[in-house]
């Protein structure tokens, strides 16, 4: 397949490529220094399942440079979903289904407002990975799995290439029939890992041992499966348990993105994580008091520190 991959971070270059070392055409959007050095040797994933390299031709500076593609992955960070659904609209992939592999429940409503909605396919990723270094990204663990499906009828075609290639390079791939349920099991699991660690600064084994973040934590997911609930999804009452239940189960030492890029002084997704669960809540008419303040604790650090690069 060709395949556009908007995005050559931690999910983008991971994804990409796998999908590249099994021989599809694979395309990577880059900016920066991460940019010339896979322009100039390539980019290198090391993975405990195995190290890839892809060719340094297979990176360009902008969407407006792609060629015609048969899918699109989009793996930028979620402040950057409209500007990029723009440009796809602009470009020689305007007419191709689009994959967003982005956190949070947003990412497909955004995509849709640019793009048809026959081209947004529905999915969700789970992996921890990062660029290490220019080039470079390093994949922690051996995680790494897609759950894709249609949100249209005529989408399932090019559901079962796409999931077809994604398995032939090695992914841990399925399908789903109501992908959007998926969509919000990631989000509810996310929102309290990324409110949590990053509001008490501390990884998730901190969060989880103490009587009052413990129950902040599930304070927090119940409240976003409630908003789930209240949308449409299908999400059991009780599903906030279960996924405390999954984080007593993780590594102690785990945190999330946003834990690391709020440490960095990085931008933070925190408006489409818990600020997103606190408006949905709002509009909703259903209680969010958890999440919103968390929201507002960390508002001032939702655009970074201005040195952080």
């Amino acid at each position: 397949m060709r395949i556009a991959v908007i995005g050559a971070g931690g999910v983008g270059g991971y994804f990409g490529a796998r999908l590249a070392a099994a021989g599809n055409e694979v395309t990577f959007v880059a900016r920066g220094a991460h940019l010339e050095a896979v322009r100039r040797s390539g980019l290198v994933v090391r993975s405990p399942l195995g190290d890839v390299r892809t060719e340094p031709a297979s990176v360009v500076a902008s969407i407006a440079e792609l060629g015609p593609a048969d899918a699109v992955l989009v793996a930028v960070k979620l402040w950057d979903t409209e500007d990029v659904a723009r440009q796809l609209r602009a470009s020689a992939v305007s007419a191709a289904p689009v994959l967003s592999l982005q956190n949070g429940v947003h990412k497909d409503g955004i995509l849709r407002e640019h793009l048809t909605d026959e081209q947004v396919l529905g999915g969700a990723c789970f992996i921890s990975s990062f660029i290490q270094e220019p080039g470079v990204v390093v994949h922690n663990g051996t995680l790494q799995r897609i759950v894709l499906g249609a949100h249209r009828d005529g989408q399932k075609r090019i559901v079962e290439d796409l999931s077809a290639a994604l398995r032939d390079a090695g992914v841990d791939t399925e399908t789903s029939d109501d992908v959007e349920r998926v969509i919000w099991e990631k989000f509810v699991f996310l929102v309290g890992l990324s409110a949590t660690t990053a509001a008490v600064r501390r990884p998730i084994g901190v969060v989880r041992e103490h009587e009052e973040t413990r129950r902040l934590l599930r304070d927090v997911m119940t409240e976003a499966v409630a908003v789930a609930r209240a949308s449409g999804v299908r999400l059991d009452e009780g599903f906030a348990d279960d996924r405390l239940g999954f984080c007593d189960a993780l590594p102690a030492e785990m945190t999330s993105s946003m834990h690391h890029d709020l440490e960095q002084g990085n931008r933070l997704e925190l408006p489409w994580l818990s600020g997103g669960v606190a408006d949905l809540a709002d509009r909703l008419g259903v209680p969010a008091p958890r999440n919103r303040t968390v929201a507002d604790i960390l508002a001032p650090h939702v655009m970074g520190r201005r040195d952080a690069g």
